[in-house]
């Protein structure tokens, strides 16, 4: 038995809690794979043009009273979003790990999230409030769901298997997410109707999402309380959210290391949701692909990623979660460059540079997730791990910020894709020169065994 994991349970346990954990994010990955990748941003734009009487997005709706463009709806209802996850997330970590009850939190707010992307099957072609609304609400839950789903990795891993547990269940979620977009695009080809396409599509994912999280809710049982949870709630467990958060904040400057590697996270994370979210762009306004090759792309990719994230995760059992990530970087940065060399129509050379991108995709960040939790100190998990997602939503901005203003400023979105890569250089620079063994020590955690016998002069 792992002595990093509570001593009551037995590995048959054990053995059953990763299933339900494995199964959840089978289940919820097609929120991002078919809302947010693929139809969400298309047709929540298109309804908008349809209220704002225009289909090029210039018309324009009214919020409270102030003019926005249609266009902009969807990136302004995921704007307004990411703003309100620096409140809501910090205070939901806070009380995961305050009251102990990860389980129900994370089907609570879960299966809400799945519930309004049923919804979404109403939307009409001008319900443009409606849409943003149901959108909204399914990001927000679905971003809470995802730090507690995070947050229990620590519960049903120990060091040495951690890294192997976190890519197992990216690589599961991939299939899951890549499973469900097949079912869509095979319905393209029966259903004439785009926008009923889209709202089946997007509903879909909501279905599918609850059916699938009875795993987790049959098998995520008995998972292990801090023992702070243990302790009486002085107050409401709203306020005592608070309280913790702010005890938090106040700790976590005694892990410099930790902090430290959350800032390389934010870096690099910033260049590969920029890459991943403005290759469709890319590829049409630059390389001018044609949309049915693209989705077929989206979906290919869905199911590379799944084997990438395994095979970064054997790496990572004897390299180190460090070095892979830093290795996986280097191929971040050479598929950024090559991409700027990609020519027009060449849908090969666009394919081919997807799959190597697939291939380091989950794998990067499901071993900085591992990496990750091995720096948080034990009982705060869910704290800690609200900040690795809020953050990283909160600074999303500065890629595409960077983005549009070299395309604005040299008119070439061949030289915006390839400012990314400052992004992945200044983030490999922040990642190689943190000890990652220290890290884990200094949290009061042990290191796993790929960096037990490292001499404390060496950084890994």
């Amino acid at each position: 038995m792992n002595p990093d994991v509570a001593p009551d349970r037995d590995q048959a346990r054990l053995k059953t809690q990763r299933t339900g954990w494995y199964g959840y994010g089978w289940a919820s990955h097609t929120f991002e794979a078919t809302v947010v990748a693929v139809f969400a941003g298309r047709y929540l734009s298109a309804v908008a043009d349809n209220a704002a009487g225009t289909d090029d997005g210039t018309g324009r709706l009214h919020v409270l009273g102030l003019p926005i463009a249609s266009g902009s709806l969807y990136s302004y209802t995921i704007g307004l979003g990411s703003l309100l996850l620096f409140v809501l997330l910090p205070i939901v970590g806070a009380i995961a790990d305050r009251t102990g009850r990860k389980r129900e939190m994370l089907l609570g707010f879960g299966y809400t999230s799945a519930v309004l992307c049923a919804l979404m099957i109403f939307i009409g072609e001008t319900s443009w409030v409606l849409g943003a609304l149901l959108l909204l609400g399914a990001y927000l839950t679905y971003s809470a769901a995802k730090i507690v789903y995070n947050s229990i990795l620590p519960d049903i891993a120990g060091p040495d298997e951690r890294d192997k547990v976190s890519s197992v269940g990216w690589a599961i979620g991939y299939m899951g997410g890549g499973v469900l977009l097949a079912i869509n695009f095979v319905w393209s080809f029966f259903i004439d109707d785009k926008a009923l396409l889209a709202r089946l599509s997007l509903s879909s994912a909501g279905v599918w999402w609850m059916l699938f999280a009875i795993i987790a809710v049959v098998k995520l049982r008995h998972l292990p309380k801090p023992a702070e949870s243990l302790t009486p709630v002085t107050g409401s467990v709203f306020t005592a959210g608070f309280r913790e958060l702010r005890k938090t904040l106040r700790e976590a400057r005694g892990y410099p290391l930790t902090l430290m590697f959350l800032i390389a996270y934010l870096i690099y994370f910033d260049g590969i949701s920029t890459v991943t979210s403005m290759a469709a762009v890319y590829a049409d306004k630059e390389l001018h692909l044609e949309e049915t090759f693209l989705l077929t792309t989206i979906l290919v990719v869905q199911f590379v990623a799944f084997g990438g994230a395994l095979l970064l995760g054997r790496l990572a059992e004897r390299w180190g979660a460090k070095r892979t990530i830093m290795g996986g970087l280097i191929i971040w940065i050479a598929v950024v460059v090559i991409a700027y060399f990609v020519q027009e129509h060449a849908q090969w050379q666009f394919f081919s540079l997807a799959i190597v991108l697939a291939l380091v995709l989950g794998g990067t960040q499901a071993l900085s997730r591992s990496a990750f939790s091995g720096m948080i100190p034990k009982g705060k998990e869910a704290e800690y791990f609200s900040l690795y997602e809020v953050s990283s939503s909160g600074t999303s901005f500065l890629g595409p910020v960077l983005f549009g203003l070299t395309l604005q400023f040299t008119d070439s979105y061949r030289y915006a894709i390839l400012a990314m890569i400052l992004f992945f250089v200044v983030g490999l620079a922040v990642l190689s020169r943190i000890n990652v063994r220290k890290a884990i020590v200094d949290a009061g955690n042990t290191p796993p065994a790929s960096l037990k016998e490292s001499s404390h002069k060496v950084t890994v």
